[in-house]
């Protein structure tokens, strides 16, 4: 049983509950959380400067790094300095940071959730829990700390969801995805309808985009070269971002596109 208790986040932003826009997930309030610690004149925020890896030479405020955290330039050894030391924070700097870090995870949470959403027990809130926990364990030295950071959450709140499960469970009908859904899955999905990308290709920037799987694993796993991989999905992500620039994707597809992955700015990102 999940002991996440969202009543956490908006105490450690420091303001009352009436305070905050709530949606109907846990993810939502973890969202609007890391808005309120990110607006204003003292965001939370890290030195970019000090991280390098070819980041902003200036304070960066976590909703920002979030999404420069998503963007295909943005390689695994700055990802690795940026969560070793988000780690840190989370660890020693009050639940202000643990709910940033969160934040920031936001992405690879909600592809998580999709992953679980077989389940009856909350997802969400078993995921935020298991998330906490394995900031506090999860060991930040060695290479793709977000990518283990992530699977020793998955692999936590699969236990407990399946500790919870009804023994006698009636199989679910899988309900259809919403069209109009605001999460990259989705825009991959919409991408797929409208032929800009395959579904091979969906499946690509899906996994090694928002799953956090090594171009390389996923190389492996399907018996081709790890040059051929990252070409392909090269390829795919410039179709997909001068679909949107054409129009052929929808203006809500842009935003999100935009949000979660920075391709449509990235020199305002990296050479700030």
């Amino acid at each position: 049983m999940s002991e996440f208790d969202s009543s956490v986040l908006p105490a450690a932003v420091g303001l009352d509950s009436p305070c905050l826009v709530y949606g109907e997930q846990p993810f939502d309030v973890a969202a609007n959380s890391l808005r309120l610690l990110t607006t204003g004149p003292e965001p939370l925020s890290v030195d970019g400067a000090g991280l390098g890896g070819g980041l902003p030479r200036r304070q960066i405020a976590l909703s920002e790094l979030a999404a420069i955290l998503m963007h295909p330039s943005c390689d695994y050894a700055t990802s690795d300095r940026v969560w070793r030391l988000l780690i840190g924070r989370a660890r020693t700097g009050g639940p202000a940071w643990a709910v940033g870090a969160v934040g920031v995870a936001l992405p690879g949470l909600r592809q998580a959730a999709y992953r679980l959403r077989g389940f009856s027990g909350d997802v969400q809130a078993e995921l935020l829990t298991a998330f906490v926990a394995a900031s506090g364990t999860v060991k930040p030295g060695g290479a793709r700390v977000a990518q283990r950071l992530l699977s020793a959450t998955v692999t936590a709140a699969r236990a407990a969801l399946r500790a919870d499960e009804p023994r006698t469970k009636v199989p679910a009908v899988q309900a259809p995805v919403p069209s109009g859904a605001g999460h990259p899955d989705f825009v991959l999905a919409r991408a797929v309808a409208a032929r800009v990308i395959t579904v091979a290709e969906a499946g690509l920037i899906g996994a090694t985009r928002l799953e956090g799987v090594s171009v390389a694993d996923y190389a492996r796993r399907f018996g081709k070269a790890t040059k051929a991989v990252y070409k392909a999905r090269d390829r795919a992500e410039e179709r997909l971002v001068a679909a949107i620039r054409r129009g052929t994707l929808s203006d809500e597809d842009r935003a999100v596109i935009a949000e979660a992955t920075m391709t449509l700015a990235p020199d305002l990102v990296h050479h700030a």
